[in-house]
């Protein structure tokens, strides 16, 4: 496979479900849940979802705060993933009016004012991946033979 640092390699593994995930010089498992049949040896697919907007939000907020002096220490970042039924749904995407919903709650340490507070929140919204998973999708998918 080719070396190129942004390319992510997934591979099938041992398992029901496990892969091995491969990006840049790092290696790990992704796996499903005991519950789905899968042996936990690694994070869920949402799971590694969830961790690109969670990491992405702490580091563009600190980044922000560095650039703007603000006494920002740390940042603890907890997301839960739900799908929602929604009766009136015209944003819906499928036929039973679901809407995958990410809640983000955001944690602030340090010194920080209530401007400042507001300021890292708004920037929160602003992560390049938060704008991803915002904005529409296009998913090219095609077959590489050996």
């Amino acid at each position: 496979m080719a070396t190129n640092p942004s390319l992510v390699s997934v591979e099938t593994a041992s398992g029901k479900f496990q892969q091995t995930v491969r990006v840049g010089q790092h290696e790990f498992f992704a796996d499903e849940p005991i519950s789905f049949g899968g042996t936990d040896s690694g994070p869920s697919p949402y799971d590694l979802l969830l961790a690109a907007l969670g990491s992405c939000t702490s580091m563009t907020m600190k980044m922000y705060a560095d650039r703007k002096g603000i006494a920002l220490e740390a940042v603890h970042i907890l997301l839960e993933h739900s799908r929602e039924h929604v009766e009136d749904c015209s944003s819906c995407n499928n036929d039973d009016n679901r809407i995958d919903v990410i809640d983000r709650s955001i944690i602030l340490q340090g010194d920080l004012s209530e401007e400042d507070r507001r300021k890292l929140l708004e920037i929160a919204e602003k992560c390049p991946v938060h704008r991803t998973l915002e904005n529409r999708i296009d998913i090219h998918t095609t077959e590489v033979r050996d």
